[in-house]
Formats: C-alpha cells, sequence, structure tokens
C-alpha cells in the first residue's frame, strides 16, 4: 500500500491508496482524516467547504481526534490539543499509515503530562479502520478522555437512518434528558445531539445509496451522534448553511468516565467503516 506524501488544501497531508483505487487522506495537523473514498470513487467522509486549512484551526470535517478532553468538559480547550497539533508521519511504505504526537513545550504548556499517541489509518476493500494508541510515558497516572470524532458523508440527511441503538441509554444533551432509547432506528429532522452507551454490535448508516457499518473498540464506551441542523449549520462560519444536510457525526468515545493511565501503560481505541 504506497503512502504519498502531498498536499491538501495549503496544508501537508498522507495518501494511502489501495491498487483498486480505495483511497485515504489524513492531514499532519491534528493527524484528521480528511478523506475516504472507496473503489465506486464514493466519498464516505465529509469535509466541510468552509473548512479552515491554516495549520492552527480545529478542521471542520473528518475525523478529528479529540484528545486528552472531549467538548468543554474540563479546563483544556474545546475538544483537548490533539487535533490542532502537527503530528510527525512515522516511517513505512507498507501496511497502514501511521503517524505521532507526543509531549513538547507545546503540549505541556496546556496539559502537564509525558505521553505518546500512534494514530495508524488502515485500509481494505471498501472498508478503513481508524486505530489510536495512548501511552502514557510520565512518572504518574493520567487522566483522560477519548473521541473519534466521525463526520460521515450523507446523501439527504432527510433520507437517512441509523439502526442499532435501539435499548441503549442515551443522555439527550440538547434536553438534559437521560432515558433509554426506544427507536428501532434513528431519523434526523432536527438539531440532535446524544451520547448512547455503546452497544456490542455494529451499527448501520442507511440510506437509498446503501449501508455503512459502523464499528468500534470495547474501550469506546460511548456513541456520540450529532447533526446540527438548519439553525445551528447556519451559525458555524466553518460550514455551509446546508452542511448539516450532507453530514452525520458518528463518534466513537471514551467520555463518561476518564480513562485513567498507570505509568508505561497503552490504551488503544479504534474505529472501523464497512460499506455493506
Amino acid at each position: 500500500m504506497p503512502i504519498q506524501s502531498l498536499v491538501f488544501r495549503g496544508q501537508p497531508a498522507l495518501a494511502l491508496s489501495l491498487p483498486a483505487g480505495d483511497r485515504a487522506v489524513v492531514a499532519l495537523h491534528g493527524a484528521q482524516l480528511l478523506s475516504w473514498v472507496t473503489a465506486d470513487g464514493i466519498e464516505r467522509i465529509y469535509l466541510s467547504p468552509g473548512a479552515l486549512f491554516d495549520g492552527k484551526s480545529p478542521i471542520r470535517g473528518g475525523v478529528p481526534v479529540c484528545w486528552p478532553q472531549f467538548n468543554q468538559r474540563g479546563p483544556l480547550p474545546k475538544h483537548g490539543f490533539a487535533r490542532n497539533m502537527p503530528w510527525q508521519a512515522m516511517p513505512g511504505d507498507d501496511g497502514p499509515l501511521l503517524l505521532a504526537l507526543h509531549d513538547d513545550e507545546a503540549t505541556r504548556a496546556f496539559w502537564p503530562h509525558a505521553f505518546r499517541l500512534r494514530l495508524a489509518v488502515a485500509l481494505a476493500p471498501r472498508q478503513l479502520r481508524v486505530t489510536l494508541d495512548v501511552t502514557n510515558t510520565d512518572p504518574a497516572p493520567m487522566s483522560f478522555a477519548l473521541a473519534l470524532h466521525s463526520y460521515l458523508r450523507v446523501d439527504d440527511i432527510a433520507q437517512v437512518r441509523l439502526e442499532g441503538l435501539q435499548g441503549a441509554n442515551r443522555w439527550d444533551s440538547l434536553r438534559d434528558d437521560r432515558h433509554v432509547e426506544m427507536a428501532d432506528a434513528l431519523r434526523f429532522d432536527a438539531e440532535f445531539d446524544s451520547v448512547y452507551a455503546a452497544p456490542a454490535e455494529p451499527l448501520r448508516l442507511v440510506q437509498p445509496s446503501g449501508t455503512l457499518q459502523i464499528a468500534q473498540s470495547a474501550s469506546c464506551t460511548e456513541t456520540v451522534v450529532w447533526n446540527p441542523a438548519a439553525a445551528l449549520s447556519a451559525r458555524l462560519a466553518d460550514m455551509p448553511d446546508d452542511g448539516y444536510r450532507h453530514m452525520l457525526c458518528v463518534e466513537a468515545a471514551c467520555i463518561d468516565e476518564n480513562v485513567l493511565l498507570e505509568p508505561g501503560a497503552q490504551w488503544q481505541a479504534w474505529q472501523q467503516l464497512t460499506v455493506l
């Protein structure tokens, strides 16, 4: 699987390709997956046309790595700092595309811990897996949250349903309401922002053009589902007013209880997307 260096909207990136035509592109800024095109030529990841590519700002779309904090649940900048740091490409022409981030003066300005992150992007025909490995290189335990904040591209949000969350505990953040999800499939006709206890079986994102299976590691104890709908989409400066119609975030997350990682220990999380 050849890995190619390229410039994507003015920023350095890497591309991983399969002989059949499947291709993934990852920015060095934030180790953020920007694109996944399957061999049939269909883009499976949503990237906002208005996303900022200045090497400093968060990139709207793709798969941001939210670490070591989710959203504003803590003292760090929103979604932590990993998505806003320059990562280093790791050598290797075969196998997954690898990027690394470790503590330095810039990270210690936000967070006092020594750590090592490794992000791996692996391709197979009609399948993508994003894996994050966290190693505690600090002499003290460290605590963190994580979300692989995947923006999945959809043809039209009005024609989408997400299956597999029936019976899961749900926290609706818009209403601050906790209940068990009763619907056999989620549909999206208004703003949606909920955290679910992750089910054991993969989810299915179903639309007229096909079905995407979404699996995540057991270490990710929550699944976050988000669509901003029209009003919020119009307020987001880096997203078109109708951007909400073409995306749905389904995130592999560990956010309700932080991971406590002992010195020298390693923790892994992944999300896998498969076109059925």
